[in-house]
């Protein structure tokens, strides 16, 4: 199998924690690719037409995107541990991890509108926006974090989030009032997956 991924992006490193907690990270050949909200890559293009990242390319040339759907896939496929369990576990781990994806989503846009768009058409309202929703994302996470579960796809999303607000937002502070999840994530942080697949800006 072949990924497409970018070192930053939180949405891949999702996938290649997963892996690695899945114990599939050989099976896969990791390609730095470059994908833009302007523009789209050709090597990217000709298996995800959306010009998006990650992207998993299977034996046969057929191709998976977005993360939760490469996610789910190596998850069904793994002879280990499961990320995605079964019963009424399922609908909460994948409740929070479209929580998660959705801090990310906002944190995105935050990123796309402070670096990508020309500073003269800047809308502070819509970066406001954006960073309320982070925000309110985080705190529904501090409610949580007592109950969280050692790991699942839930918890895994989480944790990517985290260490994207690290590298890209270090302004947000997002660790201050939340003490119970900055607990929980000095300790995932520290899992071999994670270590493994640090974020490089």
């Amino acid at each position: 199998m072949k990924l497409f991924y970018s070192p930053a992006s939180p949405y891949a490193r999702k996938v290649l924690v997963l892996a690695h907690e899945t114990g599939l990270i050989d099976r896969i050949t990791v390609t730095a690719a470059t994908a833009s909200p302007t523009g789209s890559a050709a090597e990217i293009a000709a298996h995800n037409p959306l010009g998006k990242i990650p992207a998993l390319v299977l034996e046969d040339g057929t191709a998976l995107y977005d993360s939760r759907v490469i996610c789910e896939y190596l998850d069904g496929r793994s002879t280990g541990p499961r990320l995605f369990p079964e019963g009424d576990a399922r609908w909460d781990a994948l409740t929070r991890q479209a929580l998660a994806d959705g801090l990310l989503d906002a944190a995105l846009l935050t990123r796309y509108e402070r670096v990508l768009r020309p500073e003269a058409q800047r809308w502070d309202a819509w970066e406001a926006g954006q960073v309320g929703k982070i925000r309110a994302a985080l705190d529904r996470f501090e409610a949580l974090a007592a109950d969280l579960p050692a790991l699942d796809i839930g918890t895994v999303a989480l944790a990517c989030a985290l260490g994207y607000l690290d590298l890209r937002f270090p302004d947000l502070a997002w660790r201050e009032g939340r003490p119970a999840l900055a607990a929980w994530f000095a300790v995932v942080e520290g899992r071999p997956s994670m270590a493994a697949t640090v974020p490089k800006g």
